[in-house]
């Protein structure tokens, strides 16, 4: 990135992450200093919107939704909207610091090459690649994304280890159009789903070692519900694979 490039937006879902914002920008400002950071608020009741009206100006911009609509739903909005303001790459990554800042300027290089030919259309911040590695789980939390991935990989033909990661970049020509389909998943399915959508478009995706530090500020936001309904996409998604049809 040159300094006057400001193609790359940096996608961040948030609700009640007001404690995290300060440090987390200023450490993605420090990793990438052209990018823009634009937070997509639910309605946080701890000020996360108000602290970001409060910086007044880019590189921050809010997205404030009225309620809790699913972190899904949140990473669509994001990216229409920097699809809509034209933006050339797009970051997505958590706002509890289990994505390091400090891996994004690597995230970013495999879109960003010179020679066409040899760059991604997605850079996928994985896990299960060599590498890669995740700290502070129990294990069952282990064995329990370990089949989200085996199921997305088996009966979606997706051709990346890590699948349900929310750490990405990618290119705005290739994912624009998926943009425009519908989709189905409003929770955690989506990052599968987006894949999917993806793949099916002949995108070229890349994974590289990331080292995921369960999240230490903050409560987790997944929970039986979700994954239930992160399962009840996978297998819609997988069915219209099988018997392909206009909205699948």
């Amino acid at each position: 990135m040159t300094s006057t490039d400001q193609s790359l937006l940096v996608v961040i879902p948030t609700y009640n992450e007001r404690s995290n914002l300060p440090e987390l920008s200023q450490e993605i400002l420090a990793a990438l200093p052209d990018c823009e950071i634009l937070i997509v608020d639910d309605a946080s009741p701890d000020g996360t919107g108000e602290w970001c009206v409060a910086q007044k100006s880019p590189p921050m911009h809010l997205l404030s939704r009225s309620d809790k609509k699913g972190i899904g739903s949140a990473l669509l909005a994001g990216l229409r909207y920097a699809k809509e303001k034209d933006y050339r790459l797009v970051v997505t990554m958590d706002a509890d610091f289990s994505h390091p800042p400090s891996e994004l300027s690597q995230l970013v290089a495999h879109l960003d090459g010179e020679n066409a030919d040899q760059v991604a259309d997605a850079s996928i911040a994985s896990r299960y690649t060599a590498g890669g590695s995740i700290e502070g789980w129990p294990l069952r939390r282990i064995v329990m994304s370990r089949l989200v991935n085996w199921f997305a990989r088996w009966f979606l033909g997706l051709r990346v280890r890590d699948c349900s990661t929310g750490f990405r970049c990618y290119r705005m020509a290739m994912l624009g159009p998926v943009l425009d389909e519908k989709f189905y998943a409003r929770g955690y399915a989506f990052e599968e789903e987006i894949l999917f959508r993806l793949q099916r478009r002949g995108a070229h995706l890349v994974e590289i070692p990331s080292r995921f530090v369960d999240r230490n500020r903050g409560g987790s936001k997944l929970n039986i519900c979700e994954a239930m309904k992160a399962g009840w996409v996978l297998i819609r998604l997988s069915l219209g694979r099988l018997w392909p049809c206009s909205t699948c």
